[in-house]
Order: C-alpha cells, then sequence, then structure tokens
C-alpha cells in the first residue's frame, strides 16, 4: 500500500508540483531509471525554413537538462535543432530554489544565458521585472506551423508582443480512475461518458456519493484526492484575472467561479476529499476519483497494473457549452540581453515542429509508450496507446484554459509560511475551501477576503502596459 502525507505537507508538494509543472516530465530524463529501448530514429526535417546557425550556442538555465542523460537518447526537438539547423545547447544547472536568482544575477552581471524554462510567472510579472525578451523579431507567426496554437498565442500578446510563444499543451490536470473500480461498484465509465458529453458535475458528483455508500466499513471511502481545485473551477471556462492584451479585470465575482467554489465546499461537507497527499492513484481502492497532471499516469499504471486505469478532463458544468482542460503550456523564454535570439527562436520552432508533423508526433509516440524500468527489472511506469492516445486528443480538441492571475507574483501566487493568511490569493481561492476549512467557511466569506487585493495587484501590472 502506498504511503500517503499530512494536509500541511500535501499543500507544500502540490505547490511544488505546480511551479515545476513544466520540468517534471524533463527531470525524471536525470532519474536513474532506464527505458527498455530508446532507440526511436529521427530523420531530416523537410521545411522551408534554411537557417543555419553554424554552431552556435544556446546557454539554457534550468533544472534540467535538454541534452541527454543516462540511457535516454536526444529529444525530437533538439535531434531537429543540431541536425537540421546546426545549434547546440549548453545546460546551466539550477536548483528550483535559485533558478530566478541566477537568472537575476547573470543579466546583471553580463554571464552568458540565452534560454529559461516558461513558467506561469513570466507574465506579467517577469516581463514586468525585465527579465525577457519578445520574440516577435525572431519568429515568423504567420508561418502554418503556428495553426492550431494562434488562440494561445494571440492570448498572451502583451503590450503588442509576444514574450510567451506556446508551441504545445502540455501537464494536462485530468482525473485518473479505475474502470475495474468503476464496474465492481456499478458506476458508470467516465470516459464513455465524456464521450457523450455526459461526463459533467452531476455524474461526478454521484458517483462519488455512490462508491462512498457502497463501502462496507472496513474502510473510510472518499470520492477523491490529489490536486484538482484549480481544474475544477477553470472547468467553467472563466479566470479570476481576465485579460484583452491592454488591461487585467478582476473577474472573481462570476457566478460560475461561484458554482465552481461551492461544489468544493460540497465535497468538504460530504466528506468526499481525502487530504492526504498521493504521488501516483492510490492502490488501497478506497478512492475513486484521483485528481493530478498526467506526470503521475505511468507511476499510477506501475502500481496499479490489474485496476484498468483510465484517465479524463474534468467535468464540465451542467451549463457549459464545451469541455474546458486546465494545463500548461509549453514554452521557453528568450531571456533580458540575450544575443542568441535567432537561435532561441530556431529551437523554439523545432519544438513546434516536432508537435505538428506527423512523422515526428509517432516518433514522440512511440518514446512515450517506451517501460520506465529500474537498473533490475522493476517496471516503474508505462502509459498504454489508449491513454497516449485520448490524452492528445484532450489536449487537441479541448480549449486549455490560464488564468493570469498565477503570473502575477507571489502576493498572487506564493507559498508564504503556508497558512490561510501568508499564501497567494490564487493559492487560497483554488484549494482553501477543501483544506483549510477552520480558516473560511464559505465563497462568500473567501471572496470577499481576497478580492481587494487582487484589485491592488491588478492596478500594478495595468500601471506598468503603455
Amino acid at each position: 500500500m502506498m504511503k500517503k502525507v499530512t494536509r500541511a505537507l500535501a499543500g507544500l508538494l502540490c505547490l511544488s508540483m505546480l511551479l515545476g509543472m513544466t520540468a517534471c516530465s524533463s527531470d525524471a530524463e536525470t532519474s536513474s531509471h532506464y527505458k527498455e529501448q530508446d532507440d526511436v530514429s529521427i530523420a531530416a526535417a523537410d521545411v522551408d525554413n534554411q537557417t543555419d546557425l553554424g554552431g552556435q550556442t544556446i546557454y539554457w538555465l534550468a533544472t534540467y537538462d535538454l541534452n541527454p542523460t543516462n540511457n535516454n537518447d536526444r529529444s525530437v526537438a533538439l535531434t531537429l535543432f543540431e541536425d537540421q539547423f546546426h545549434g547546440k545547447v549548453e545546460w546551466i544547472q539550477c536548483t528550483s530554489e535559485n533558478k530566478f536568482d541566477m537568472l537575476t544575477n547573470r543579466i546583471l552581471g553580463g554571464d552568458p544565458v540565452d534560454m529559461f524554462p516558461y513558467e506561469w510567472d513570466a507574465l506579467p510579472n517577469g516581463v514586468y521585472k525585465q527579465q525577457y525578451e519578445p520574440l516577435d523579431d525572431y519568429l515568423d507567426l504567420s508561418d502554418p506551423v503556428w495553426d492550431g496554437m494562434r488562440d494561445a498565442i494571440d492570448m498572451y500578446e502583451y503590450n503588442g508582443k509576444h514574450y510567451v510563444v506556446p508551441f504545445a499543451i502540455s501537464d494536462p490536470l485530468l482525473i485518473t480512475y479505475s474502470r475495474k473500480m468503476c464496474e465492481e461498484n456499478g458506476l458508470d465509465d467516465p470516459y464513455e461518458l465524456y464521450q457523450k458529453g455526459q461526463w459533467d458535475w452531476d455524474s461526478f458528483m454521484e458517483m462519488m456519493k455512490q462508491f462512498v455508500a457502497n463501502g462496507d466499513g472496513s474502510s473510510e471511502r472518499y470520492g477523491i484526492a490529489g490536486w484538482f481545485g484549480q481544474a475544477l473551477v477553470q472547468s467553467t471556462g472563466k479566470t479570476i484575472v481576465n485579460f484583452d492584451g491592454k488591461k487585467f479585470t478582476n473577474n472573481i465575482s462570476d457566478p460560475d467561479i461561484e458554482q465552481a467554489e461551492n461544489l468544493m465546499a460540497e465535497m468538504h461537507s460530504l466528506n468526499l476529499y481525502d487530504p492526504n497527499w498521493y504521488s501516483y492513484f492510490p492502490d488501497a481502492g478506497n478512492i475513486l476519483f484521483y485528481g493530478m497532471a498526467d506526470w503521475s499516469l505511468n507511476a499510477s499504471n506501475a502500481n496499479n497494473p490489474d485496476a484498468d486505469i483510465m484517465v479524463v478532463p474534468f467535468p464540465k458544468s451542467p451549463d457549459a457549452d464545451e469541455y474546458y482542460l486546465c494545463g500548461n503550456f509549453a514554452a521557453k523564454m528568450l531571456v533580458k540581453n540575450s544575443t542568441a535570439g535567432e537561435a532561441v527562436a530556431t529551437y523554439i520552432y523545432c519544438e513546434r515542429l516536432a508537435e505538428t508533423s506527423e512523422e515526428y508526433r509517432q516518433a514522440a509516440k512511440e518514446k512515450a509508450l517506451i517501460v520506465e524500468k529500474s537498473a533490475s527489472g522493476k517496471t516503474l511506469g508505462y502509459r498504454t496507446e489508449e491513454q497516449y492516445d485520448a490524452i492528445m486528443s484532450y489536449k487537441e480538441d479541448t480549449t486549455t484554459v490560464f488564468d493570469f492571475g498565477y503570473g502575477m507574483g507571489k502576493t498572487m501566487y506564493g507559498d508564504g509560511e503556508y497558512t490561510y493568511e501568508t499564501r497567494g490569493v490564487m493559492n487560497n481561492l483554488m484549494d482553501a475551501l477543501l483544506s483549510y476549512p477552520d480558516s473560511v467557511d464559505s465563497w462568500a466569506v473567501l471572496r470577499d477576503n481576497w478580492s481587494g487585493t487582487i484589485d491592488t495587484e491588478l492596478e500594478k501590472f495595468n500601471a506598468a502596459i503603455e
């Protein structure tokens, strides 16, 4: 049976996980694990772009290396960047704790640094702090290769410029569940409900209630565990902070957001939520749903080999006309004062090629389906082809929501001392009704406690827009 931790530590782990979402899959490449047959080859790209970087090096500051380590081979994007465009990447290693200090010190000190991982804080806070340069002079955003990402690219346009140019959707927050467990409890398959457009808050709540009621008393049952408040709120398609390209506005009083928050309060009141932290789908059989980004899926499969694991997006509001995905946008930032703008843009272009070319997409799929094993041969993680295809369809067929409140610094999104009073506003708005019920007992109180702080922060960032 897997270990779990207390609510306080769970909160810290949730924050750490979310702050490093983009890096999670890449960090795994530096572990002691190896993949069974990592020998997928990548052919040269057949593209109009004839850029030749002549061996120019990008200095990449991050917690993970883009170059291959251990038994892994090169990513599709790096293969294209090196073989087609003749560029190189040199890793500048940092930690999650010192990465922003190192970024600032290198910018001010003139030490080489060109590319940095996109994180939510990049826009507007990172641009406000003059950490990044726009990419408009180096990327042709009218190129058809960007078709399919234009809504996201337009969403990130800031003060008439593009500092963030997403090349893919990553780290979707999903619900993991066991089809076997659903069948044993007389419950519908959420994936089948999703395909019929019937996977909504009502069916979600009814399934959790029935699962808990089916218990025989031998162990306490719960409807859901994991990180999911953010995904539930964003399943409305609404955000706390709106941005029209010119001005940030406070949307905390939106009635759809209120409905989602009240649903979380109901989960707590019915004791449907297990506050303990699990790093993969629990294997004890007493929790129906597990909310987490898809990085947890491989370990969930390995630790529940007979459970018939599947994943679905978070259910939609019964009033919503479509499903909305809570996830991250994969991007790389051009660092302030870098002299390698063309090379950084070319690497970003390679990432987009890897996402759009059918040949490269197939290669990426083959890599993703390779079983991860320890040196002793123990299976550590894997995902099935059905799971992989489903996740790709979720990313391509649903609207991904981003809330700019996450990009506004520690007051809006930060851990502080990790109490209700010192956490970031967004942290509290997404889970205080579940995790801090002794500090706040209703959405009305939660909203009124923090609306003024949002207004103050928005005023600061709006003043910085020309």
